[in-house]
């Protein structure tokens, strides 16, 4: 028992800290001023645009503001110029040429891409934690019946693992659009100035390379004042879009909580006992999960209405902490979404008592009328239909009409008797057996289903590689940079 509690008092934390203070990024926007600042000058000195010496001792001045600003309780300001103001004191004045063909512009656009690409990766590695835990649900779950709904209604039989897939698919879009962002978003800015570069021949390439990104913002007006706006949308959009899904699955096994005998329940871990009631179990879980998909919903569209209705070069759409604290939102969601998943409880028998409840099975009559005896779809669909008006009114399930009602039933229809076997009828009526015979690429047979399952491992597998290939690029670019600017930082003082 203290261990439920434990775990509700968690989550209710959870849902009081903001995402900002519960996910903090390790590195701020200070970090991400050094680096610019550190391939700057290695840039600079390469193409000769600051003599060697000088460039040498800005170099060693960029080191020492950054270890003085590591130091606990340091201001750490993302302002250049507040960076510059202390360069100018350690290295004397000239070393102000590291701002060569720059502004605040280009330089806060770049840091923000920074910012936003590590905020990116962190969310897509979140996003593999509940795919994995599905396709190990799904993988257990291959022969269990379960029942499907349109319309809120009961409408046919399905496997549980069949529809686990379907939300396991949907995280992998979600992964597939992160990496199509991330291609996007890994673009420099740097170098594009204020909005049309500089008199000077500044490598934006070479910075490009220098900070890890796969290549430049071409047009400098984009670079600063548009592609600033899409950036951050587009990320927004991929976490509404995902978090719509996490909503739908949320509802779907809070659905159950309605139910006095439900198939599908939340671990006790995951629940909390009501102060009052001593028979409640509250989804408590369950519930913060619905709660921070609508909340990454509405957040992504607070980063849309901030960019809505601005001209180009307003400063309105230029922060990016909105879209930070989204992404941060969503990777608890996918935190918490893998924790509920992994704790679900199901009870093939209860599940399979629900589908045998009603007529969920009636599509197979109709096709079985089709396939053996060669009698129109819609003949077969009325049949099946009076077959379960009569059952209903007579307060009987599908598997307790008799033999001379499935016949009765056929020849009020029809006038004629039954063209197939009452058994072929009682085949169709059972729900295990319509789930066998589906044929249908992607259905819930259990062969398709494990196929589909050995497929989804192994994109996860392949995605795990993005990740990897992704972070990889970054740290190797990361380590070139240092080595670069420790090597012109030797040379102050030669």
């Amino acid at each position: 028992m203290s261990r439920s509690f434990s775990l509700v008092a968690l989550i209710v934390s959870l849902a009081l800290v903001p995402a900002g203070v519960a996910a903090q990024d390790a590195r701020d926007d200070f970090h991400h001023l050094g680096q610019i600042n550190k391939a700057s000058i290695v840039m600079l000195t390469e193409a000769g645009l600051v003599p060697e010496a000088l460039g040498a001792a800005i170099a060693a001045g960029i080191a020492q503001v950054v270890a003085e600003q590591d130091e606990p309780g340091s201001r750490r300001s993302s302002d250049y110029l507040v960076f510059e103001e202390r360069l100018v004191e350690v290295a004397g004045r000239n070393a102000s040429r590291l701002h060569t063909g720059r502004s605040r512009q280009d330089i806060g656009s770049t840091f923000r891409r920074l910012a936003l690409r590590e905020a990116l990766l962190a969310t897509y590695e979140s996003v593999l934690a509940p795919r994995d835990a599905l396709l190990e649900l799904a993988e257990r779950h291959t022969g269990t019946i379960i029942p499907g709904y349109t319309h809120g209604v009961q409408a046919q039989p399905t496997s549980l693992a069949h529809y686990l897939l379907a939300f396991a698919a949907a995280l992998e879009r979600d992964a597939s659009r992160l990496e199509e962002a991330y291609a996007r978003l890994n673009r420099s800015p740097l170098g594009a100035a204020a909005l049309g570069t500089s008199g000077f021949p500044i490598d934006r390439n070479r910075l490009a390379e220098l900070l890890g990104f796969d290549g430049v913002l071409e047009n400098s007006y984009d670079a600063n004042h548009v592609s600033s706006v899409d950036s951050k949308t587009e990320l927004a959009s991929t976490l509404a879009v995902s978090a719509i899904a996490v909503g739908q699955f949320s509802e779907d096994v809070q659905v159950q909580y309605h139910d006095p005998a439900p198939w599908l329940l939340l671990d006790r871990a995951l629940t909390g006992i009501s102060s009052i009631m001593p028979q409640k179990r509250n989804p408590i879980a369950l519930e913060r999960l619905r709660q921070i998909a609508s909340t990454v919903v509405g957040d992504a569209q607070t980063v849309f209405l901030t960019a809505h209705n601005t001209s180009t070069g307003m400063i309105d759409y230029r922060g990016a902490d909105q879209i930070l604290e989204t992404a941060a939102k969503a990777r608890e969601m996918y935190g918490l979404y893998a924790a509920v998943v992994a704790g679900l409880e199901v009870d093939p028998e209860r599940s399979l008592a629900e589908v045998d409840a009603d007529y969920a099975t009636m599509t197979e009559v109709a096709d079985t009328l089709l396939r053996h005896a060669d009698i129109p779809f819609r003949e077969g669909h009325h049949y099946a239909s009076e077959l379960t008006e009569y059952g209903r009114a007579h307060g009987k399930r599908p598997k307790e009409l008799t033999a001379e009602e499935l016949l009765h039933v056929y020849e009020e229809t029809y006038g004629e008797p039954l063209p197939v076997t009452v058994d072929r009828i009682r085949e169709a009526l059972d729900p295990e057996q319509m789930v066998a015979s589906r044929r249908g690429l992607g259905g819930p047979q259990p062969a398709e289903t494990r196929r589909m399952l050995r497929e989804g491992r192994a994109r996860l597998d392949a995605s795990r590689g993005w990740l990897e290939t992704a972070r990889g690029a970054l740290a190797e670019a990361e380590s070139a940079l240092e080595t670069s600017f420790t090597a012109l930082a030797a040379g102050a003082g030669k």
